[in-house]
């Protein structure tokens, strides 16, 4: 197929050049309506901002320029079908889910899959098996899954519908996907794959193998993350054969808006001919500057790099050097510290923060004068730090609790909210996570145990962005009102 061709950029330039008189929605009318925002952001952005009409085609039924897009972007990144998201990834992840299963229906999943994967899980009313990711206990980082545990997990659950897997995960471990893929395949079960940090992944031999590439028959990739497209914009991918392309697109009529944005969608063309035409160039030079960055900062006292000698580790078949991960506890400060006096010392923004660790993600929007000032800073911060040889405790993750009820049943189920302070041993109405990366330390459902209360206290002493309770402070959450307690010494023996 031809890649140069950008058939929804064209469409939306040709309405614009005819100068046609909008009398439809959007009610800015090509920013008229709202002139201090066109000022600032350019009238040619508010002009791109369209609706479905003749001519620009319809997201929920695409026949003409959104279906010609969706195929060069299928073949671009080695599908048979190719779904433009608009809503992000998020929406991607719960589509597959939803498409594979029915309330009731087990999905093999690990317990580190992203917060949209368990919104997804109570959409569906589907039963999750879950599979503990390997630990880097150094780093206090959870890694990937062995295909020997998903093997153990499908005979276990032999009625399960599909398996899922994260392809990087947010700190850039790879699990053995091909080798998962055959062994789900081998059982006739589907593999759905969260690669919301791997639409790079096709365009080098460095790299861990895509989804596709390895044969997943679903992934859900952020094309805005690291292949150049907007915010929000996103592509779901599809391998023809055991998952039912019509269910797809069933799932994400009814979960996807009908008001798509056409900034969005003009971006995902754009950068699908970016990177069909210099993705390898692009994510080569990318993967140099990672490397450099690397070299630069492995000398440093007081810091110690994620990656290193990783691979080949349980749970870490392949590993993305794009992520540079520094654990910075050998400086006397946790990654939210660290994150911090970056940004206000400095001026420079992060990708992620936890206890022990930052994290800065190199992309094709990278030159060699910002890699140089990302190594200046870290040298900066690890030269003038007076507590270089102070190690800062961080606890071990806490364990998975036990799973009470299904999600979906606990989040519509009669609750009363408690302290959290007094909330081990109750069930869980409402999930609570660390953001980024936005894995659960307890979804709906589960037992509260004390260990996770304890750590959710070190995480809000830390000023972690904790999320998932109706209490912004979280202070209080919502558990099941008619679950029977379990005592505090009862749920430490069993998680103990």
């Amino acid at each position: 197929m031809e890649q140069r061709k950008t058939p929804i950029f064209d469409a939306v330039k040709r309405y614009i050049d005819t100068g046609t008189m909008p009398f439809h929605v959007p009610g800015h009318k090509q920013g008229k309506g709202l002139p201090e925002l066109a000022a600032y952001a350019g009238e040619k952005v508010l002009e791109m901002d369209l609706t479905c009409m003749p001519g620009l085609d319809n997201i929920c039924n695409p026949r003409d320029v959104i279906a010609e897009a969706e195929a060069l972007a299928a073949e671009t990144f080695g599908a048979d079908r190719a779904f433009f998201l608009v809503n992000g990834t998020t929406s991607g992840i719960q589509a597959m889910i939803m498409a594979v299963c029915h309330p009731g229906d087990k999905l093999i999943i690990p317990r580190n899959a992203h917060k949209s994967a368990v919104g997804g899980l109570i959409m569906s009313g589907a039963h999750p098996v879950y599979i503990e990711p390997e630990i880097d206990t150094d780093f206090g980082i959870s890694m990937g899954v062995t295909p020997e545990q998903v093997e153990k997990a499908i005979i276990q659950h032999p009625d399960a519908k599909a398996v899922f897997v994260i392809n990087p995960n947010y700190y850039g471990t790879a699990s053995h996907l091909k080798e998962i893929v055959t062994v789900a395949h081998r059982y006739g079960i589907p593999v759905i794959v969260d690669e919301a940090h791997g639409a790079h992944l096709a365009f080098s031999d460095a790299l861990p193998l895509s989804a596709m590439e390895a044969g997943a028959d679903l992934a859900a990739s952020s094309t805005h993350k690291l292949a150049g497209s907007m915010t929000q914009s996103s592509i779901l991918l599809l391998r023809e054969g055991l998952v039912s392309a019509e269910r797809v697109k069933g799932v994400l009529n009814l979960t996807q808006t009908t008001s798509p944005s056409y900034l969005l969608l003009t971006s995902l063309d754009l950068a699908r001919k970016q990177m069909a035409l210099h993705g390898k160039k692009l994510v080569r030079q990318t993967l140099e500057m990672a490397q450099w960055v690397k070299e630069q900062l492995r000398p440093l006292e007081g810091i110690r790099l994620f990656g290193e000698d990783l691979v080949g580790r349980p749970g870490c078949y392949a590993f993305d050097p794009t992520k540079v991960i520094i654990n910075v506890t050998g400086l006397g400060m946790s990654g939210y510290e660290v994150e911090q006096l970056l940004r206000e010392e400095y001026r420079l923004q992060v990708e992620l923060s936890d206890l022990y660790n930052v994290m800065f993600v190199i992309t094709l929007g990278d030159t060699w004068e910002t890699v140089g000032y990302l190594v200046d800073c870290i040298k900066s911060v690890s030269k003038c730090n007076p507590l270089k040889n102070v190690v800062k405790y961080c606890p071990p993750l806490p364990e998975i609790p036990s799973m009470m009820v299904l999600p979906r049943d606990a989040f519509y189920s009669e609750t009363r909210v408690v302290p959290l302070a007094e909330a081990a041993g109750e069930i869980s109405a409402e999930a609570i996570m660390a953001y980024p990366p936005g894995i659960p330390l307890i979804c709906p459902g589960e037992l509260i145990t004390q260990s996770i209360v304890d750590y959710v206290n070190i995480l809000k002493q830390e000023q972690a962005d904790l999320q998932g309770t109706e209490d912004k402070s979280i202070d209080n959450i919502k558990v099941l009102k008619h679950a029977v307690a379990i005592t505090k010494t009862e749920v430490r023996e069993d998680v103990g």
